[in-house]
């Protein structure tokens, strides 16, 4: 194999489809639009969800539950993912310096998902039953920081 007789799998390279290029085409005049109307007119057509001024679905149902404020403050890490880091010792900081954790994370949990081969010591984070288990059947340790696993913010007052 050389790289000057590479070329494209059959098939793999599909010429442009142009339309509007003479009525022997198969795709002239109209251009595969049909004739007059809305759709017809560059720019012609609606808004997704609107239903050509009855009021659309998505308004006619009842609004229904809430996005809680709190809910990205305690970030879920899987055992394969603390599995890839190159630090024995893993807390907050080390985890939003790896980007497995978002900066804005106050908190992170270990839950049990994938394998863990290799030693660690967590610090101040916290971990599920099955996750505390894998990593000390691992041979590593868990420091935790008693108390709250985050603060939500209060109302302002």
């Amino acid at each position: 194999m050389r790289l000057n007789t590479l070329k494209p799998a059959p098939g793999s390279k599909k010429d442009r489809h142009r339309v509007g290029r003479g009525v022997g085409s198969g795709w002239g005049k109209t251009a595969g639009r049909g004739h007059k109307g809305q759709k017809a007119r560059s720019g012609g057509y609606h808004k997704v969800g609107f239903e050509g001024g009855q009021m659309p679905l998505h308004r006619r149902l009842p609004k229904r539950g809430f996005v809680s404020p709190s809910r990205d403050l305690v970030a879920e890490v899987r055992l394969s993912e603390l599995e890839t880091m190159t630090a024995t010792e893993i807390d907050l900081a080390a985890l939003k310096a790896e980007g497995i954790v978002p900066r804005q994370a106050l908190a992170a949990k270990v839950i049990l998902s994938g394998k863990l081969a290799r030693k660690l010591t967590l610090k101040g984070v916290k971990a599920t039953k099955g996750a505390r288990a894998a990593i000390e059947a691992a041979g590593g340790t868990l420091e935790e920081i008693p108390g709250k696993v985050a603060q939500t913010p209060g109302p302002k007052a």
